[in-house]
């Protein structure tokens, strides 16, 4: 018999995933996102951008964990910022943060079972899309070992497991192959890559390379504001030889940064 997963369950997606006009959102004090606009559809989309430009809040705002301090943000059809359903929302969100909490008692599976609870997954899907999870990610052969026990790249890919446990509509990851080794890096890329095809995935990320290999395009921030959004492709044209970089793509990005530090548009 046919394993029938979440997305089939659930209304078709948007053609856009992720709207913002003039958004901003604090970071304590400090306003880290300041007038953004940003449109996301389907697809593996890069959030490049240097310390401090803002990608961490952003992804926290659109994950809802963080209220907006003023514009728009609108999620799957729902206008967050207004009396949005914000349960349905984030039933149709996966979200890895840079450090997420576990219970180091429960093992893998438990771990993803009771993120997927918390989403609200129906419990007669929830055993199969666990497995189904842990399978993609590699951990199939320590899905019943204790969160404890994993090394630091194990830990990352449980918690990629639990961010895809629903088949989101929208997927946020942030930093997500901290910890994993160049093979384990390879097979992320292809996993986003599937995902990519129905969903829209939001990969946050210093390394450009990852990027240049699994994005269908490419979101440049800096001091909280959008300043270039295009393809991988547009992005490598965008350096030359003088530019700093291993790859065109990286040259490209130190480009745009160099262009736009302290010329950030109004």
């Amino acid at each position: 018999m046919r394993m029938v997963s979440v997305a089939e369950t659930r209304p078709s997606t948007h053609p856009w995933a992720v709207r913002t006009e003039e958004l901003q959102v604090r970071a304590g004090r400090h306003l880290a996102v300041n007038g953004l606009d940003l449109t996301l559809g389907t697809g593996v989309h890069g959030l490049l951008g240097p310390n401090g430009a803002g990608k961490t809040t952003l992804m926290r705002a659109l994950a809802t964990v963080v209220k907006p301090a003023g514009g728009r943000l609108s999620l799957l059809g729902e206008d967050s910022t207004a009396k949005a359903d914000l349960r349905r929302v984030r039933r149709g969100l996966g979200y890895l943060p840079q450090h997420f909490g576990f219970y180091p008692r429960f093992t893998v599976r438990e771990f993803v079972e009771y993120m997927a609870w918390l989403k609200e997954m129906p419990k007669t899907v929830i055993p199969g899309a666990v497995q189904r999870a842990v399978e993609r990610v590699g951990l199939a052969d320590r899905a019943d070992s204790r969160m404890k026990t994993l090394s630091g790249g194990m830990l990352r890919r449980a918690g990629i497991a639990q961010a895809i446990v629903n088949d989101p509509e929208v997927l946020l990851l942030d930093e997500p192959t901290v910890g994993l080794d160049p093979e384990q890096r390879l097979d992320f890329r292809e996993l986003l890559r599937e995902i990519g095809l129905d969903s829209c995935v939001l990969v946050s990320t210093h390394l450009v390379e990852d990027v240049a290999v699994a994005c269908t395009d490419v979101v440049l921030v800096h001091e909280g504001r959008l300043v270039w959004q295009g393809t991988t492709g547009q992005l490598a044209q965008q350096g030359d030889a003088g530019d700093a970089g291993d790859s065109a793509t990286e040259r490209g990005y130190a480009a745009l940064l160099r262009s736009h530090r302290g010329q950030v548009p109004a």
